[in-house]
């Protein structure tokens, strides 16, 4: 028999902290299933705040160091790391913390029950590849193992099906709703896939408005551990609707390193800071450009993303260079990041969406524990 006890264990993976959430693991109910066999082999199961954890390894290995360090005697150790999606705080009712939005007739809230953060990607200015960034945030959470969804809320320039290569499908109806459209792992939902690309929307905002709310709430997301709303560019009606009509869990806003996009960016940021939308950050895209000898050619400025950033109090979640691989993907269908993974554009993309599903977590452990 092991003289090896289980509370020896989890004395030792008390010590091991998550780097972000700053206490220890068995304090964060994060450790299940301790179990220590005759020989002294121990295994447990780590379950993180999101599949997409860029700290996996590290915690792991700490996991691994710290019972090696307390508990010399013990076999081998099987850590297996699984997740589970932490629910956004706003998830818990609306902003007065009632699930109502105010008694002074303010427009009713969608409730999407079954849908853990609604994430919402923005930009100042149109150009900026804010769909190719929420397509990649979506593939790229999808590809970790979360269950994510896409909506297009582009309704003048829907640009989703174009980019996954699915310009002439429709939406099946069952049960008198939309069923969501899949495709690299992501279900997805566009104004482009109920009407005629041909056919330019010319819309007035209460039409517009009300647009948007179909595709949310007539569409069975069913389970979903993200919901990305790819904003159109700027701060109008469409914006406006969807901040003050969902319980967002955080926004990300996309802008180049050129001021003139900065300029507008700032508009952006004082309309999620009005209505109380926390800014998860700012991805700077379009950040150089990467020769084939490695060189990079700062086309549209150096680094301004990251000092706009800074300036503004906004955590910065990353750069991400230009390559004619993401427009060649937005164009046949195939995004970079599940057609060339290995890029420089691609893998910048991942460790993006990582640090976004990371600030998600920090943000849904602060309130979760009040």
């Amino acid at each position: 028999m092991s003289s090896i006890q289980k509370s020896q264990i989890e004395a030792a993976l008390g010590t091991v902290m998550e780097p972000d959430l700053g206490r220890d693991l068995m304090t964060l109910g994060m450790v299940q299933d301790i179990a220590v066999d005759e020989t002294g082999n121990v295994s447990f199961t780590v379950v993180l705040t999101t599949p997409a954890c860029p700290m996996k390894e590290k915690i792991k290995q700490s996991c691994i160091d710290a019972i090696r360090a307390a508990v010399p005697a013990v076999g081998s150790i099987d850590v297996n790391m699984t997740s589970k999606v932490t629910s956004s705080c706003s998830h818990h009712g609306g902003h007065d913390g009632h699930g109502h939005h105010g008694a002074h007739g303010a427009p009713q809230k969608i409730d999407l029950d079954n849908v853990k953060n609604i994430i919402a990607v923005a930009s100042g200015k149109g150009g900026v590849g804010k769909s190719t960034v929420s397509l990649n945030l979506a593939v790229s959470l999808a590809a970790s193992g979360a269950k994510v969804g896409l909506i297009d809320a582009d309704l003048y320039g829907p640009s989703i099906p174009t980019m996954v290569g699915l310009q002439n499908t429709k939406p099946e109806v069952l049960n008198n709703k939309l069923m969501p459209i899949e495709k690299f792992g992501v279900k997805m939902m566009s104004i482009g896939f109920l009407v005629d690309p041909e056919t330019a929307l010319i819309w007035r905002g209460p039409m517009a408005s009300s647009a948007i709310r179909q595709l949310i709430t007539d569409v069975d997301w069913q389970e979903l551990d993200y919901l990305i709303f790819d904003l159109p560019p700027g701060t109008g009606d469409i914006q406006l609707t969807l901040v003050q009509n969902l319980a967002i869990t955080g926004a990300v806003i996309v802008t180049t390193p050129q001021e003139v996009a900065l300029a507008d960016v700032s508009k952006a940021v004082t309309m999620f800071r009005k209505v109380d939308v926390p800014i998860l950050g700012l991805v700077e895209n379009m950040s150089w450009y990467e020769l084939p000898d490695g060189t990079r050619d700062y086309i549209f400025g150096r680094q301004g993303g990251e000092k706009f950033a800074r300036i503004n109090a906004l955590t910065f979640l990353g750069s991400i260079p230009i390559s004619s691989m993401v427009r060649e993907g937005g164009d046949t269908g195939t995004p970079s990041i599940i057609g060339n993974p290995d890029a420089p554009t691609s893998m910048a993309a991942s460790k993006v969406a990582g640090e976004i599903a990371r600030q998600i977590s920090i943000l849904n452990a602060t309130c979760n524990t009040d």
